[in-house]
């Protein structure tokens, strides 16, 4: 059973006003100094965001298997949004946050003025199209109907993959910023926007649905397996990346997190425990 916090949003919402900027330390460690000039208390643990999978799932190798041995302690908060991990690290009530990819933190930056940068990336979660009711691609014909994420970046990745499995077509340039206003053929379907978390349950009511991978391994679901199309991992721009606010890249607590997320040991277990579901992505810096 995790020992890790689950944070709903309402509990999130109320922490975040009642802790303020709880990641301060004191003046006393000059080489905990970031370059925002704030300085980070070394001793205290690096508390980090994260959704449950496969995010928190890593997180907890590292801290079971790997932190102690460099000096690291290392709390894991859970969160099952795409929303306050970010707001949450903006305002200090943590240190940093695992979840996402660039294009939408770049969105997210731009619509809350948050200043969230990369650190280093970790892993590719291939988004996939998946159907309790369709066992296969051809099967999906006019008058059903597909649920997509209703956030810009993952809807236009949604659109993107349908798109390039034949289901729809598209103006052309749109890119990952495609909204369902850049159909340009239906080819008869239906579309049904809804928060990425939610997609999962709505595969009940809908006859497909284009998911998160992180979300589909919580609905049991195996992208390698189960999905009707995948997402390519060669040339994907979405790695899923460490996270801080500008200004706490050279926390000395990151460094450590960040070098251990890029281990020989985290891409062995990522390697073994999702088969192909989830990619280890090292190699590259994160973008900017």
């Amino acid at each position: 059973m995790r020992k890790n916090i689950k944070i709903t949003a309402a509990v999130a919402s109320a922490a975040a006003l009642a802790l303020g900027l709880s990641a301060c330390g004191t003046d006393s460690d000059p080489a905990s100094k970031s370059e925002s000039g704030a300085k980070a208390d070394t001793s205290k643990a690096l508390v980090v965001a994260a959704s449950p999978t496969p995010h928190a799932d890593i997180l907890n190798f590292v801290k079971k298997n790997l932190a102690e041995k460099e000096g690291l302690k290392l709390e894991v908060k859970e969160f099952t949004d795409y929303v306050l991990p970010n707001t949450a690290t903006q305002s200090g009530q943590v240190d940093a946050n695992f979840f996402q990819h660039k294009p939408y933190l770049d969105d997210f930056n731009a619509k809350n003025k948050t200043t969230i940068v990369p650190v280093v990336n970790v892993h590719l979660e291939p988004l996939g199209l998946y159907s309790k009711k369709i066992k296969d691609l051809k099967d999906i014909k006019a008058g059903q109907t597909i649920a997509v994420p209703n956030d810009t970046t993952n809807g236009g990745r949604a659109l993107q993959l349908l798109a390039e499995n034949g289901l729809i077509t598209l103006k052309d340039g749109v890119g990952t910023s495609a909204k369902l206003s850049d159909i340009t053929d239906k080819k008869g379907l239906e579309f049904k926007e809804l928060e990425a978390a939610t997609v999962p349950r709505a595969l009940n009511d809908v006859d497909a649905a284009v998911i998160n991978g992180n979300y589909a391994l919580e609905a049991k679901l195996s992208p390698a397996k189960d999905s009707l199309a995948l997402e390519k991992a060669e040339g994907n721009p979405y790695a899923n990346f460490l996270a801080v606010k500008e200004g706490n890249e050279k926390d000395p607590r990151v460094e450590k997190l960040a070098k251990l997320l890029n281990s020989d040991e985290v891409k062995k277990f990522i390697d073994d425990t999702y088969q192909g579901s989830i990619i280890a992505s090292f190699g590259a810096p994160a973008a900017s």
